[in-house]
């Protein structure tokens, strides 16, 4: 796309102009805007947020988003954030979600897999699939339920958003946030999954003892410079609202912001950009200190969701077990793989698949790599290449849904399998020759 240009650093605030002096001087909402534009605010915090929290844009457009036709319900397909299907706590993995077998475009081939809470009540999260093969042609999508970030695992994504134009391809990702309207163009068959936040707005993490820098650094988020589009022509507004979706006619581009203002807007990041840490010593770390993006919940600490990464790195521990350990969480997790193999599951688990591991349900190495790893892999330093797995993390209890458990036909039912073969070795006759650590001995005074 020609309007490809970007303003780097994660929420700063940034003013962008298409025509020069298209942004008033001094105030936000003059008597008159400049080349006879509307004003129009965008609020993604409640107004008397404190200021460090707030987020809102200034847009100055050429006609003010309210001119459109009512809103009607429309089709939603498979895409919901009602979750009621019954329970199930098994370990689950699927196959590589089946592209569509006809024109699809990006809002028709939404996909909900699992989830919990309530968009109404502003507290959860949804998990979806896209698989699509169609532009949005004349048809641009807002979320008034929550913020999507993107996952990309086959297919570029063009996408034009009210702020600008932004490119997102495999080991990228993209994030829109709540009202933001897109539309999505695409070459071919495309997949990828979408993490939607209903209650927080995504935030990087806090670094803590590791200092100012590492993870994902600010810098290396990209935001679109302002572009418009000057065009009468019949455009769709898709709504997501309370779950559902509903569309709206208009006569005009939705894309038309001149110039605009503020600390709210889409941003994209490349993954290859996050800096690891791991250990140089001894035992694997917890996954997260591969966070790049987290969304908070009242309870510090404690996310609504975390996007973590399995990034490229060098693993160099002495005298441990190094992939992760064996594993009961009070998360839920889900996994994704965009490209390469998993560390923990050399088959299997395939780009374009998933797993999810609920709430309190054991998960771990299959038994080949837990065979490898514990007795044939030498403890040297080893680079691993080649992959990019993420996980989903979330402090709900999510349901799968029904098009997850019986409907999209790629769920693995052999799945647990991958564990029997993890064998008894408990010999009490056969004493340690020697001990790892030194510890001081204890008896009782």
């Amino acid at each position: 796309m020609e309007c490809l240009r970007y303003h780097p650093g994660f929420g700063s605030e940034i003013s962008s102009e298409a025509l020069p002096g298209a942004l008033p001087v001094g105030q936000n909402n003059p008597q008159n805007c400049p080349y006879g534009l509307y004003c129009e605010q965008l609020s993604g915090t409640a107004f008397t947020a404190p200021r460090e929290s707030n987020r809102r844009s200034w847009l100055y457009r050429i006609r003010p988003s309210v001119v459109h036709q009512p809103f009607q319900r429309m089709s939603k397909g498979d895409l919901t954030n009602t979750f009621d299907w019954p329970p199930n706590p098994n370990q689950m993995r699927w196959k590589p979600f089946t592209m569509p077998d006809k024109p699809t475009d990006f809002v028709e081939g939404l996909h909900t897999v699992c989830g919990a809470g309530d968009p109404k009540l502003r507290n959860g999260i949804a998990i979806h699939v896209y698989t699509c093969n169609q532009s949005m042609d004349n048809k641009c999508m807002y979320n008034a339920d929550g913020d999507f970030l993107i996952v990309p695992q086959q297919g570029a994504l063009s996408v034009i958003t009210e702020f600008g134009c932004l490119e997102v391809t495999s080991n990228e990702i993209l994030v829109i946030q709540q009202g933001q309207r897109f539309s999505v163009a695409v070459s071919g068959p495309s997949r990828g999954y979408i993490l939607e936040v209903f209650g927080a707005h995504f935030q990087l993490p806090q670094l803590g003892p590791i200092g100012a820098n590492g993870l994902a650094n600010p810098r290396d988020f990209l935001c679109p410079v302002a572009w418009y589009e000057d065009k009468e022509k019949p455009y769709i507004v898709v709504s997501k609202f309370q779950g559902e979706l509903f569309s709206a006619e208009q006569d005009h581009s939705p894309f038309d912001v001149v110039g605009w203002h503020g600390n709210y807007y889409p941003y994209k990041y490349d993954l290859s950009r996050f800096m690891a840490v791991n250990a140089v010593s001894f035992d694997h770390c917890d996954p997260s200190i591969f966070t790049v993006l987290t969304a908070p919940s009242s309870t510090p600490g404690v996310a609504l969701a975390d996007f973590v990464i399995f990034p490229p790195r060098w693993c160099v521990q002495e005298h441990t077990f190094r992939p992760p350990w064996y594993h009961r969480n009070c998360m839920s997790e889900f996994m994704g793989l965009i490209h390469g193999r998993y560390e923990a599951k050399q088959e299997g688990f395939m780009p374009g698949g998933a797993t999810l591991h609920s709430m309190m349900t054991p998960h771990g190495p299959d038994a080949d790599a837990f065979s490898k790893a514990s007795s044939a892999a030498p403890l040297s330093p080893v680079k691993l290449e080649g992959t990019q797995a993420f996980m989903f993390e979330s402090m709900f209890s999510m349901c799968v849904t029904e098009w997850g458990e019986k409907s999209c036909l790629t769920l693995d039912p052999s799945y647990y399998k991958c564990w029997q073969g993890l064998h008894k070795h408990f010999d009490p006759t056969n004493p340690p020759a020697q001990k790892s650590f030194t510890s001081p001995t204890v008896t009782d005074q």
